[in-house]
């Protein structure tokens, strides 16, 4: 786990993708990824060997079996990415590529199922 990352109550980790208690599976631990600012909801499940991008959302309940885009706003069995959230914890609605955050001003492009944040946010700015 990287710098500012959220875990909420009882999200989980797997560590192997086929376990059984009877085999000794250590030599198989897959490493999983967690990038700076990512949210894990309550009770959510992370399947080894993802990378949860920067700011990515996970819903409470959800479970990651694959790779999550930064800022990716993901819910559902199995996760599926249903929006985009700002760097500060907000929804996004990007609208013809574009998308501006109301509560802290910051500004992203979508191209191709990626966000990229253009303009920093304003939150904890003096």
């Amino acid at each position: 786990m990287e710098d500012d990352v959220f875990c909420g109550p009882s999200c989980v980790f797997t560590n192997v993708m086929n376990p059984r208690s009877h085999v000794s599976r250590k030599s198989e631990y897959r490493r999983t990824l967690v990038k700076r600012g990512g949210s894990i909801g309550a009770n959510a499940t992370i399947v080894c060997g993802v990378s949860l991008g920067e700011y990515a959302f996970i819903g409470a309940g959800a479970v990651v079996t694959s790779d999550v885009p930064a800022y990716g706003l993901m819910v559902g069995v199995p996760a599926r990415r249903v929006g985009w959230m700002c760097q500060c914890g907000e929804r996004l609605h990007p609208t013809g590529g574009h998308a501006t955050c109301a509560r802290c001003g910051a500004s992203y492009t979508e191209t191709g199922g990626v966000l990229r944040q253009i303009t920093p946010s304003r939150v904890g700015a003096s």
